[in-house]
């Protein structure tokens, strides 16, 4: 069984070794390159001053914020396990996970942190998705955001990925973001494999990502529990067990 995987190449790497574990080959089709922002390092150092914490809502930020600068003293607060998980490679001595989402994140800020503390910093790419600055604005705290990598579309899809596709060989697509979910959409009707879609289950990590999705049609398509990459494989689990069941049964 083979599954797209559409995460930047960073971030595919743990993915396709948890799929392998699963019997499942990974197709890579990375829909966004990361690229540093330029003046990243003096921007980060400017916003650094006074902040009390920093917050992070992707292991491309931490990777950023890695590269950018060589502070590691100051609290980091994550949106999920995967950006805490690369807080703590990447040498934060105090690291805490929202488990979740953005609505997660503001309220373990809200909970290990106050307003009078000084601000926050949030690590990010030019792109966002939601409005974390604004949320904690309503809790009482000033968010400082430093646009530390732009996250590139990609052009293309990979013609392998493409010709997979068209071969009926692709039958998983795992979709981490509304945007890579709008690329893979928009990529794969340009290269003429969008009916190709039918015969493909498709695993989202949220509603929001799944609504991405839903200009093609697909097999049948799957949301995690919850916005983490462990739950979106729990998900991926379920469709396993169900496959491996279909069989036993079909072969009864």
């Amino acid at each position: 069984m083979k599954a797209i995987v559409t995460r930047p190449r960073d971030d595919a790497a743990a993915l396709a070794s948890a799929l392998a574990q699963r019997g499942v080959a990974a197709l890579l089709a990375p829909m966004l390159t990361i690229r540093p922002a330029p003046g990243a390092a003096r921007l980060l150092a400017e916003r650094l001053t006074g902040a009390q914490a920093v917050l992070f809502t992707s292991a491309n930020g931490v990777r950023a914020f890695a590269a950018a600068s060589a502070r590691r003293e100051l609290p980091a607060l994550a949106v999920g396990d995967a950006s805490a998980a690369a807080a703590r490679m990447a040498g934060f001595r105090s690291v805490a996970s929202a488990g979740g989402d953005i609505a997660d994140l503001v309220e373990l800020v809200t909970a290990h942190l106050s307003p009078q503390g000084g601000a926050l910093l949030h690590a990010a790419g030019a792109t966002l998705a939601g409005d974390l600055a604004g949320a904690l604005a309503g809790r009482g705290f000033i968010v400082h955001r430093a646009a530390l990598y732009e996250a590139v579309p990609a052009a293309a899809l990979a013609p392998e990925v493409a010709a997979a596709m068209q071969r009926g060989e692709a039958e998983l697509a795992l979709f981490f973001s509304p945007r890579t979910a709008t690329t893979f959409v928009r990529l794969a009707a340009a290269a003429g494999v969008g009916d190709a879609c039918r015969a493909i289950m498709a695993v989202a990590l949220s509603p929001a990502v799944a609504a991405a999705l839903g200009a093609l049609s697909w097999r049948a398509l799957r949301v995690a529990a919850r916005p983490g990459q462990e739950d979106l494989l729990a998900a991926l689990d379920a469709v396993l067990a169900e496959r491996a069941a279909q069989r036993k049964f079909g072969g009864a």
